[in-house]
């Protein structure tokens, strides 16, 4: 199943952004949520660790808050779950405030499946992931949706920011090449716009033993409107992570 996300969703959304600046400059906390990377629902009871700060467990809204003495500063913050693939990766802060504060973790998969989540902030609006079977199948929203064979689909799609989206193939082989990319499917028609640059995007790569394999962040001060972010090759991640006016 297809999840499309609603205006209701937006509104919820952007009524989030809202309330974490608030408790930022009203109340001095910090906010992260997270969120399941198939339904987009916030994760509830999952425990948080944040490096030399503290540990906490998120709300029902998948939130936490917390206190940061630091104006500037990376932290490492794990995120663990009984039911969600363990995921460690790092937030930033920036004059006091959170660069990005939405994250989607995946759920546990069967055993050689990989995953494909992609989040970033509330524009472009319109970001497509795309998983590209070399001489076989190209999953996305206006592509495929779910492969013939079934392997692979498109989880989730998102079409008004933030995300998550979401593309899974459960039966990997590892004889096979597949890319990875992002369309900033907004600005389509102007390869000279940076904005998908601007985005703050992420990819998170699950696969192997329910691993988080590898965390790409979109490259920054560029223009085109498609992140290569990497290629799998006999099951080994092969970084290519570059801004480009085209998937090729």
């Amino acid at each position: 199943m297809l999840f499309a996300v609603s205006s209701f969703a937006q509104e919820t959304k952007d009524r989030q952004k809202i309330s974490d600046t608030f408790d930022e400059l009203d109340n001095g906390k910090l906010v992260i949520r997270f969120f399941d990377a198939l339904t987009g629902k916030p994760i509830q009871s999952g425990t948080v660790s944040i490096e030399s700060i503290g540990e906490y467990e998120t709300d029902f809204e998948g939130r936490i808050y917390f206190e940061s003495a630091e104006e500037n500063a990376v932290l490492k913050v794990k995120f663990t779950h009984s039911k969600y693939i363990t995921s460690q990766f790092d937030v930033e802060i920036m004059a006091g405030t959170l660069f990005f504060n939405r994250f989607s973790i995946s759920p546990k998969m069967p055993l050689g499946s990989l995953r494909a989540v992609l989040d970033w902030s509330d524009s472009p609006r319109d970001l497509d992931l795309h998983l590209v079977k070399k001489n076989s199948y190209h999953i996305s929203y206006r592509n495929l949706r779910v492969a013939a064979d079934g392997t692979a689909k498109l989880d989730r799609d998102d079409t008004d920011g933030f995300g998550p989206e979401t593309i899974t193939t459960t039966n990997v082989d590892n004889s096979a090449e597949y890319l990875i990319f992002v369309h900033d499917f907004t600005n389509q028609n102007s390869s000279s716009s940076n904005s998908l640059s601007k985005s703050k995007g992420s990819v998170k790569i699950y696969g192997r033993d329910n691993e988080l394999i590898d965390v790409f962040k979109v490259p920054e001060d560029e223009s085109g409107t498609y992140w290569l972010v990497c290629k799998i090759v006999e099951g080994r991640v092969v970084l290519l992570n570059k801004i480009s006016s085209s998937e090729n």
